[in-house]
């Protein structure tokens, strides 16, 4: 069946309109050293009082995706309804958007980013606890061994979802190291002459997208170096994407 030519293409993730304007924090200041490839960690000071909920942002970014839509043209409502509205976004299925016109509404703002610059202690305390980032039902992958060949049909899988507009969310690890173990959204992808540049929605950094490349020769995922990650090779794992997933 040909779809509608009339009918809306479902809305693409754009990180400046569908991310948070507020980071997750991390626990720790990282310190690589290059030269022996060894990371040493350092208390952050003052100690963060939001941390460890990146599973937690990519969920509820997509989420607000999926089933928000934001009205800058009513009069903002108040905190009272603002938080109900929250309850009813972050309560729906992120793995499938809503059907069109039963989006929870949420007047006087364009967006999620601007939305959450003015309601972040409300969003904060209604997307989720730190305990949201370690049960999960997807966690179970990362103990198994990832092959070289499960990294290239998770590469072509992120190209497809985003030919869909569905961006993805995935858990990049290092495991059983475990110097890795965070969550991000893609949204979009260029390919090279190597394999794929995919860009992602990071939630430790709200300046920025983050680059994760992929090579189709050695079938390997690589991040460059940033705050809390010495840069090189890592695993991806596609997740909310189906129900053992």
């Amino acid at each position: 069946m040909l779809k509608n030519s009339n009918e809306a293409a479902p809305r693409r993730f754009e990180f400046a309109r569908d991310s948070f304007a507020f980071e997750n924090e991390t626990y720790w200041e990282y310190h690589f050293d290059t030269g022996s490839g060894k990371t040493r960690f350092t208390p952050r000071e003052p100690k963060p009082n939001y941390a460890h909920r990146c599973f937690v942002l990519t969920r509820a970014a997509r989420q607000f995706l999926y089933h928000a839509r934001f009205d800058p043209s009513l009069k903002p409502a108040d905190a009272t309804t603002c938080r109900r509205l929250i309850r009813e976004v972050v309560r729906r299925n992120p793995r499938r958007r809503c059907e069109t016109g039963k989006e929870v509404v949420f007047p006087g703002f364009a967006n999620l980013r601007e939305f959450s610059a003015a309601q972040e202690a409300l969003l904060k305390a209604e997307c989720g606890g730190a305990w949201r980032s370690y049960v999960l039902r997807s966690h179970w992958r990362m103990v198994f061994p990832i092959s070289r060949s499960h990294q290239a049909r998770t590469a072509e899988s992120l190209v497809a979802s985003l030919k869909r507009n569905v961006p993805p969310i995935v858990h990049l690890v290092k495991f059983p190291a475990l110097t890795i173990n965070h969550s991000m959204i893609v949204f979009s992808v260029e390919e090279t002459g190597k394999g794929h540049e995919f860009h992602a929605y990071d939630p430790n950094n709200t300046s920025r997208s983050e680059l994760l490349t992929f090579d189709r020769d050695t079938g390997t995922f690589s991040m460059p170096s940033n705050r809390y990650w010495a840069g090189g090779p890592l695993d991806i794992i596609e997740i909310y994407r189906s129900w053992l997933m």
